[in-house]
């Protein structure tokens, strides 16, 4: 997938336009807060999420700095009258509810299984907040990205992911697809799960996986993250994910390319060998 990175920089960067009436929006999640700042006029936002400036989950943290913040308390956002109310599809059913109760428009967006989902969720946004011709731009951009994804190989790397308490995901999630789009097989479909579940340290150490996909170290003690850094792992390059995986974004292109470089690595390490 050439030009990732510099597709995604021009991806990632704000269409903004003139238009007159535009719906204002508040959003609650996470990933709708990147949708709204990706296609959003700067005048409709009327408040993000309280995580939408915190670099370690939002991969637009430093984008959305400037726009208020919300609490996800219903009395405080109908007080600024939105216009719509964007949320996830967990987001607290009693806000939604409260906030549909006095007459305040709510869209809910689903969670992302996959990278093709990725130019629906743009569209929507782009529909929400009669943004629709940037929309389309955006959405378009990430499908011809995409359309360059190859078939993994069965000799490709084998990558295992193993998060703290040995959390790990499988087919039908979106760090999947970016996984297997960067060119690298998943442990956990070999184990024959899919979804999120949980990988023994074991089972690990045992099918010795060409590399691990894992979260950094945060301060602090965790037990939880004991078994991350048992002695036995050493051995095993690691790939740190980035808040880039979590959302359908045009940043999980760069997670793809982030794979895409790992993968490369045991590439060039194969030609070194012959």
């Amino acid at each position: 997938m050439r030009r990732l990175l510099t597709s995604l920089c021009l991806s990632l960067a704000p269409m903004w336009a003139g238009a007159s009436e535009l719906p204002k929006v508040v959003s609650v999640n996470l990933c709708t807060d990147q949708l709204v700042m990706l296609l959003a006029d700067p005048s409709q936002v009327v408040s993000l999420s309280r995580l939408s400036d915190d670099p370690r989950s939002s991969a637009m943290a430093a984008q959305a700095a400037p726009f208020a913040k919300n609490n996800a308390r219903a009395e405080a956002i109908a007080i600024t009258t939105p216009d719509v109310v964007v949320a996830g599809t967990f987001t607290d059913p009693a806000l939604l509810n409260m906030l549909r109760a006095i007459d305040i428009e709510v869209v809910q967006f689903p969670l992302t299984r996959s990278l093709d989902e990725i130019p629906v969720q743009i569209r929507k946004m782009g529909d929400v907040l009669n943004r629709r011709d940037a929309a389309v731009q955006l959405a378009n951009d990430v499908e011809t990205q995409l359309a360059e994804r190859r078939a993994v190989s069965d000799s490709a790397p084998m990558a295992a992911f193993f998060y703290p308490n040995g959390f790990a995901l499988g087919e039908g999630t979106l760090s999947h697809d970016i996984l297997t789009a960067g060119g690298a097989r998943n442990l956990s479909v070999e184990l024959g799960f899919s979804g999120n579940g949980r990988i023994s340290l074991e089972q690990v150490v045992l099918r010795e996986p060409d590399f691990l996909v894992s979260s950094p170290s945060y301060s602090g003690f965790s037990r939880s993250e004991e078994m991350t850094t048992h002695p036995s792992l050493k051995a095993f390059p690691v790939l740190y994910s980035s808040p880039d995986w979590v959302c359908g974004t045009p940043a999980a292109l760069r997670a793809v390319s982030q794979v895409e470089a790992m993968v490369q690595r045991f590439a060039l390490s194969d030609e070194d060998t012959r």
